[in-house]
């Protein structure tokens, strides 16, 4: 990655916060395993789990949205914003509210009115934010996030939900495993592939959440239209749009949506649009896509595998468009109002 004097300083603020977020969301499922035995006995107490957040604490819950379903737990992540203005019912929920840095406006405005329930617990990087103060909350290692899009904070952020999921029972030595052995795959040919396009559209089944995540990073660096539509609601009618003109980033794992992944990728490369496919399924790549392979692989051990990756390509992607990419003009790094 070039760290060179021409590069921005919105961009080495992000390689300072990518270059120590292995070791700090290590730290976080280490440090972090009485409250979340605490949220796992919440979790076995109600069967429900509604996860709140705004932005990439969004993408977050639903990325792990499935993982709670898949254990039996009626999950379901909303904004923040969407619950305040049309909130479900929190009796007999276990709430997970996150927020990296614990200030956001919503986050504020949500317990001075609703106060939570007693099954509300706070996902936050800093330990004497608003959040942490007010809601028993899960604490990621190394504080604040300093960069403007989210990369430390989001891997962090999966770190504390890996600590609940171990503590509810689940074998989570594939995720460690892909936390201390990183991997970083060229990304040349992706990068080139996505090198004429206007616009992005991210997709996947179950790594939505982490599709979620990117097309908010490409947005957010490089101030182009990019966004992030599930697999099944890209078929359903979006694919008009699909054009060379059109980047398309899709995320495939060893699980039992990936034909349906696949299914979308030919149907990109027959529309003509430039298609990018982070692959972690073990199967072959769809010809006139550029793979970026990774071993098979599922859940959050796919997400902490494939991420860094995706980041350095979201990186990348800006850099070339964007004389100051990673310095905000029109947002905060914490969003104060509504």
């Amino acid at each position: 990655m070039n760290t060179t004097v021409s590069r921005p300083e919105g961009l080495r603020a992000i390689d300072r916060e990518m270059a120590r977020q292995h070791a700090d969301a290590l730290a976080s499922f280490r440090n972090n395993g009485a409250m979340a035995e605490r949220a796992a006995a919440s979790l076995k107490r109600t069967g429900r789990l509604l996860l709140l957040g705004m932005g990439g604490s969004q993408a977050v819950g639903r990325a792990v949205e499935p993982l709670y379903r898949r254990l039996g737990i009626e999950a379901i992540a909303l904004p923040l914003s969407e619950q305040l203005g049309a909130p479900l019912a929190l009796d007999g929920r276990t709430v997970f509210v996150t927020s990296q840095s614990g200030e956001s406006a919503e986050v504020l405005r949500w317990f001075e009115e609703t106060g939570g329930n007693d099954e509300t617990f706070g996902f936050t990087l800093e330990g004497g934010s608003f959040l942490a103060r007010t809601a028993p909350s899960l604490i990621g290692h190394g504080g604040t996030e300093q960069a403007f899009a989210a990369t430390r904070s989001l891997t962090v952020s999966f770190s504390l939900h890996l600590a609940i999921l171990a503590a509810l029972g689940e074998d989570v030595a594939q995720a460690i495993h892909a936390l201390e052995n990183p991997r970083e795959p060229a990304i040349d040919a992706a990068l080139a592939e996505l090198s004429g396009v206007r616009s992005v559209v991210t997709s996947g089944r179950r790594l939505q959440g982490l599709a979620e995540a990117i097309a908010l990073g490409f947005t957010e660096l490089s101030r182009l239209p990019c966004f992030s539509l599930e697999g099944g609601q890209l078929r359903h009618g979006p694919m008009e749009m699909l054009s060379p003109d059109v980047g398309v980033v899709l995320f495939r794992s060893d699980d039992a949506t990936t034909d349906l992944v696949t299914a979308m990728a030919t149907s990109v490369v027959e529309a003509g649009a430039k298609l990018v496919m982070f692959d972690a399924s073990g199967r072959p790549p769809v010809e006139g896509a550029a793979t970026i392979a990774f071993p098979p692989l599922t859940g959050l051990a796919a997400v902490f595998a494939m991420l860094p990756t995706a980041q350095r390509l979201m990186i990348a992607f800006a850099a070339a468009r964007v004389a100051d990419a990673g310095t905000p003009v029109r947002s905060t790094k914490i969003t104060r109002s509504e």
